[in-house]
């Protein structure tokens, strides 16, 4: 059984078993059971065909492989909960201990699973159980585990990705691998056949989670792409008309969060505990070197105890600042805390004269040239 709320990888794995074993028995008998089901009747003729293919001997001798696949019924959806389901299953148990493997392999692959009920258990006893579960922010390693997904997925595609579009990718989407899997097939179909994905496709195809939205404008300002970023403000003000969690002032500290890590990671490099050549494993393993005692204790403070894919981003961006540019851009934002809080004058308007003062001069993350904006401290008027 191969199973899990990683959808691609159980597909993946579950089908290079069955190709192998397919080319170790040879013959021609060999069937494949499409096991997802609309609801209980569909869940057990499902079952009955399994039973029978199980039991129908190859017609030209050797060994039979069985593939019941795309099971959606072993969890805690509303087919599993039946009793006709769940006898259906028992019967298939009572199959499976009787049978002596000789002649027939049986692969099942599900997605969630409930490993308290007695047909997992009979599988997990009497055969091998692979468990694939779904990527989690609170998996330090999910960046890693979504990166090899996506090129997984490149390799059967024939496209290709830089390397900048695959960590765009994977901001965007965050840790769901049917996304990355949907988002892929998009990008590769907007490419055309073996074309290279560049970070361009991503921002004009790819879809953003809203986890992704929330920080894009604080990556457009990392990315010192000023442009971008007062789109992405005009955008936000415009949510904020339909979502009464979010204000000027929360915008406001996203970027202070933005600026403060920037700083951060850039005094990093200048103290040899990171250099920018570094990738997400090399990230991961130099922040594990820096004595915790270095940091105060609360989240916000710490970056220690974020996590790496955010300090790689970081570090990725700092080459467009210099230091006293971050600083300066610090008190920018204190001052336009004040106005926020103090003023009469439009938050919208506020927030655009910061970010011109703070991206308004300097070369972009990426190296590539843009318009150069007036200097901090020149009047903008609207």
């Amino acid at each position: 059984m191969v199973c899990g709320e990683d959808e691609f990888s159980v597909k993946l794995s579950a089908k290079r078993v069955y190709t192998e074993w397919c080319a170790l028995a040879a013959g021609f008998d060999h069937e494949i059971v499409d096991a997802s089901a609309a609801n209980a009747g569909e869940a057990v003729k499902s079952v009955a065909r399994v039973i029978e293919a199980l039991q129908t001997l190859p017609f030209f001798g050797g060994s039979k492989v069985v593939w019941m696949k795309n099971v959606n019924f072993l969890g805690d959806e509303k087919a599993a909960m039946t009793q006709a389901v769940t006898e259906s299953l028992a019967v298939l148990a009572d199959v499976v201990k009787g049978m002596k493997w000789e002649d027939a392999r049986l692969i099942i692959s599900a997605g969630k699973v409930d490993r308290r009920k007695v047909f997992f258990k009979t599988i997990e006893k009497l055969g091998r159980v692979e468990l694939h579960a779904g990527l989690s922010m609170d998996d330090r390693d999910w960046v890693m585990k979504a990166e090899s997904v996506i090129r997984l997925r490149l390799k059967e595609t024939g496209a290709t990705m830089s390397n900048a579009s695959i960590s765009g990718l994977i901001e965007s989407v965050g840790p769901n691998v049917r996304q990355l899997m949907n988002e892929i097939e998009k990008l590769s179909i907007y490419r055309g056949d073996g074309g290279r994905i560049e970070m361009a496709d991503v921002d004009a195809v790819v879809s953003r989670q809203r986890q992704a939205k929330a920080f894009a404008l604080a990556e457009a300002v990392g990315q010192r792409d000023l442009p971008r970023a007062l789109r992405l403000l005009e955008e936000e003000f415009w949510s904020m008309k339909t979502d009464s969690k979010k204000s000027s002032i929360g915008l406001l500290y996203g970027l202070i969060s933005k600026i403060r890590l920037l700083l951060v990671v850039k005094e990093f490099v200048r103290l040899g505990h990171l250099s920018t050549n570094l990738d997400y494993g090399g990230v991961a393993s130099a922040l594990a070197k820096i004595p915790p005692e270095s940091f105060p204790s609360d989240l916000p403070f710490n970056p220690l105890k974020m996590h790496p894919f955010q300090i790689l981003k970081a570090l990725e961006q700092t080459e467009a600042f210099e230091g006293d540019e971050l600083v300066a851009a610090l008190g920018l934002l204190l001052e336009c805390n004040r106005k926020l809080v103090s003023s009469s004058l439009d938050d919208g308007l506020v927030l655009q004269r910061a970010l011109i003062g703070i991206l308004g001069e300097g070369r972009p993350a990426d190296g590539k040239e843009r318009e150069r904006f007036r200097k901090p401290g020149r009047e903008i008027r609207s």
